[in-house]
This record gives C-alpha cells, structure tokens and sequence, in this order.
C-alpha cells in the first residue's frame, strides 16, 4: 500500500493548518485562499489529500511525519522544537493581525476628530436648548405671551440651523 494512502488524524490535520496559517501571515495566501484551504485540509482523509492542498506552497513536505520513537529522546527534542517553532509562527500572526487591527481603528479615531475638528459636528446648534430653556423660564415668570415669541425664536433657529447644514455640509 502507498504511503500516501494511509488515512490521517487530526494532528497531521493540526500540523497543515497551522503550515497554512504560517503562509498567509508571510503573505504567500489571501484570506479566501486560506479560509478555502484550511476546509480542505479539515475535510482530508488521507495523506495525498493534505499533500495537495499545500503542493504549490514552499516547504511542502510530507503530510506528515513518522511517528516519534519513544526511545530515542533526539526525536522527542526535534518534535518540540518544531512544536515551539509552529507556535512563534502562530504568535507572530496573530501579532500582525492585531497590528493590522489596531492600525486600522487609530485611522478611524483619527478621521472621526478630524471631522469634529472642521466643524463637521451632529445634534442641534448650541443656541438651540439655551432658548428652549429661555422658553420654558419665560413660560412660568413671564407667562404666556413671553413663551410664544421665544418659541417662534427658537423655530426660526431650528429652520435656520438645518438649511444651513443642509448647504453648507453637504458632499
């Protein structure tokens, strides 16, 4: 029988992903690439299955290892260095895509501010609640007569306020 038809488990599974996950980080793989290659390798049987998904990619080797002597300690040491080795790559990732991330939400922070900074603010003018206040202080120390000129003060404000924003802000 081939080799290559030996089934699998999932630590050779484990072991192809975690190779995939190195080539996207270095770039060899888009996102699509990646998430379509890593159902593939989830869904492998046998050894040649795996052997094809990351055929096109550097370091292909073997799907997976022989197993580890449980004699010999050199093998053991091999296999945790190239543990601790996968694990780095894993990190360094992870890192990039955290960079990535916050990088990101600093620009949105950044236009967010510059925006307020030009005058492209939200909400009401602020003379707006300060006559809506005026109003209702003039509706109880000065009655009603008070309360309807504020009031048409404050609707000539409003109008005001959006025509202008509607003109001035508008792109």
């Amino acid at each position: 029988m081939d080799r290559n038809d030996l089934r699998i488990g999932d630590a050779e599974r484990e072991h192809t992903m975690a190779a995939l996950r190195e080539h996207f980080a270095q770039g060899r793989l888009t996102h699509e690439e990646l998430d379509e290659r890593l159902d593939r390798t989830l869904h492998a049987k046998t050894a040649r299955d795996l052997a094809q998904v990351t055929a096109d990619l550097p370091g292909a080797g073997p799907a997976f290892e022989e197993p580890a002597s449980p004699y010999g300690m050199g093998d053991w040491h091999a296999a945790m260095h190239a543990q601790r080795a996968q694990m780095q790559a894993m990190r360094h990732g992870q890192r990039a895509q955290m960079h990535a991330m916050r990088h990101a939400q600093r620009e949105m922070h950044r236009a967010a501010w510059m925006a307020r900074r030009h005058g492209h603010r939200r909400g009401p003018h602020p003379i707006l609640p300060f006559l809506g206040l005026l109003m209702v202080i003039g509706l109880i120390a000065g009655g009603f007569g008070i309360f309807k000129v504020l009031f048409v003060i404050w609707l000539g404000a409003m109008v005001f306020s959006l025509v202008h924003r509607r003109f001035h802000y508008r792109g």
